[in-house]
């Protein structure tokens, strides 16, 4: 038995939670989510409560059960708090602002890099060329954020490029390390 599965979803207040069949609608003071769940999976609402419940013991009904609950989960507590990445910009002459709401980065390319984030998605630079994704959708804040560290991944060597607040980039040593007198 998933034991993420058979976790229950506490519902905070200020969030409404809407099954029908084995479509969820979740609304909140963030926003609003839907999505649409494997039949094989049903859901139960009991005071204050959201369980998530299989209706047979197949290999399939039981390797969705802990992803379904995860997703509900997310989609919960994304209405209610929100979800943000955080990403570094490294490098001499690196650097990012905001120009409305588009971000423009200048990442070492001859032409300066410009995204613009989609619907109920914000982007904010911070001090120390440091970028804030945020979003209601985890999945969406984590492409959005994948998409900006893409432009210009770390490179090995000096760690220059764009990478995620707190991520460890394996160094090498260069050409020089290796050289013996």
């Amino acid at each position: 038995m998933s034991r993420i599965g058979k976790a229950p979803i506490p519902v905070p207040n200020g969030v409404t939670v809407t099954i029908a069949d084995h479509k969820v609608s979740v609304k909140g003071p963030k926003g609003q989510l839907q999505r649409e769940f494997r039949p094989e999976l049903s859901f139960k609402q009991e005071d204050g409560k959201i369980l998530v419940v299989r209706k047979n013991e197949d290999r399939t009904t039981r390797s969705l059960h802990g992803l379904t609950r995860t997703l509900l989960a997310n989609m919960v507590k994304g209405v209610a708090d929100g979800f943000e990445r955080n990403l570094e910009i490294v490098g001499v002459g690196y650097r990012a602002a905001m120009e409305g709401k588009k971000l423009v980065m200048q990442l070492g390319y001859s032409h300066p890099v410009e995204i613009t984030p989609p619907e109920g998605m914000s982007i904010a630079v911070g001090k120390g060329n440091v970028i804030t994704v945020s979003g209601i959708d985890k999945q969406a804040v984590g492409d959005l954020s994948a998409f900006i560290r893409e432009k210009r991944p770390p490179e090995v060597y000096k760690g220059k490029g764009v990478k995620y607040q707190g991520e460890v980039i394996r160094r090498k040593a260069g050409k020089a390390a290796g050289k013996k007198k």
